[in-house]
């Protein structure tokens, strides 16, 4: 260990911390009911690249920043840096008023509105439309709406990371399946009358994920205390995980009941505001990403989506090492996922997985 290193870090820890939190500079183009749109500033000296704009959409349950998590490690840095124009929708904290809106609002207002509004805003070409977690299956069931309205979406690329669409391969939740068949099951009347998923509550089934991590932790940040790089993630993580938002009570339902309980979006298709959504119905080209030690949403329930997305020109599927929150921002996503992601935005020939 470099003594001198660890010395200076924790000083820093001790007087505002080693993570360097600043947020990258964006201007408000609307806002409405839908959310608030954001555009990022281009970053002074970098040229702008060919292609269109890169739209991200966040999770329920997460913040914004998600995407820009800190300084050095910001997916949102990295493709300002490679001269992207990149877009925000930030739905904003889920409160008690927001009880009654369901997966559907999503689907179809909020995913529709950012989308044409970034074509509009960027000259009314395409978009490159990319979702994290629950935000993933939003954007997919988003683009299979529009096209099976006969109102397609102004999106060229769709990229999923870390989204599970088959929730029969997910472990964490295995136990709860049996007790979701008993007669709605025993939480219904729980969301039903508390009226969201709270963010204390969402926080908690985050850090449950990791629980063995957290056990290890002080003898890890203890042996690893000169690693500047590793303290600042562990840092801006935990500042996320502090900053958790809640879920309003219905979509917490729906989640609930068709994608645990029945386990629908396995079959390819999604029953939703009085119709039946296939993905088959996306066509546009799609990058599927999932993390290796991804708990929430283990690599077989992610990979599952390739299988159903048969109307889409190409799919692409990749693994990355990490969680998941890593896949998407931890410090090996820099040379993994970004890097898919890069090249499949470019048009350009996958790379191999390593394995």
């Amino acid at each position: 260990m470099d003594l001198s290193a660890g010395v200076a870090n924790l000083w820093d820890k001790a007087h505002g911390g080693v993570a360097d939190l600043r947020r990258m500079p964006r201007d408000r183009i609307d806002m409405g009911t839908s959310g608030t749109l954001y555009r990022y500033r281009p970053i002074q000296g970098v040229a702008p690249a060919d292609g269109p704009p890169v739209l991200l959409v966040p999770p329920l349950g997460a913040p914004d920043f998600a995407y820009d998590l800190r300084r050095g490690c910001s997916l949102i840095e990295h493709l300002l840096r490679t001269g992207r124009t990149v877009h925000l929708v930030d739905h904003g904290p889920i409160s008690f008023a927001d009880r009654r809106l369901g997966m559907e609002h999503w689907v179809d207002d909020v995913v529709p509105w950012a989308a044409r509004a970034v074509a509009e805003d960027t000259g009314g070409g395409g978009v490159h439309l990319l979702g994290w977690s629950l935000a993933g299956i939003f954007c997919t069931l988003a683009v299979a709406a529009a096209v099976e309205a006969g109102a397609p979406l102004p999106v060229q690329t769709l990229t999923v990371i870390g989204s599970p669409v088959d929730i029969s391969a997910v472990p964490l939740v295995a136990p709860l399946r049996p007790l979701a068949t008993l007669a709605g099951g025993p939480l219904s009347a729980v969301y039903q009358a508390v009226g969201s998923f709270p963010p204390p509550v969402v926080s908690a089934v985050f850090h449950l994920t990791a629980v063995d991590r957290l056990v290890t932790r002080p003898l890890t940040l203890l042996s690893r205390f000169d690693d500047r790089d590793f303290l600042a993630q562990v840092e801006a993580v935990d500042h996320l995980m502090n900053n958790m938002h809640g879920y309003p009570g219905r979509v917490f339902g729906q989640i609930f009941h068709l994608l645990l309980r029945n386990n629908d979006l396995a079959d390819g298709k999604l029953a939703l505001g009085g119709r039946s959504i296939p993905l088959a119905a996306v066509d546009v080209r799609t990058l599927v990403v999932a993390g290796r030690s991804d708990v929430i949403a283990p690599l077989r329930a992610v990979q599952k989506l390739t299988g159903l997305l048969t109307g889409a020109p190409e799919v692409r599927f990749t693994t990355a090492p990490g969680g998941h929150l890593g896949v998407l921002t931890g410090r090996d996503a820099r040379t993994t996922t970004w890097q898919e992601l890069d090249a499949f935005l470019a048009g350009h020939a996958p790379t191999p997985t390593p394995r």
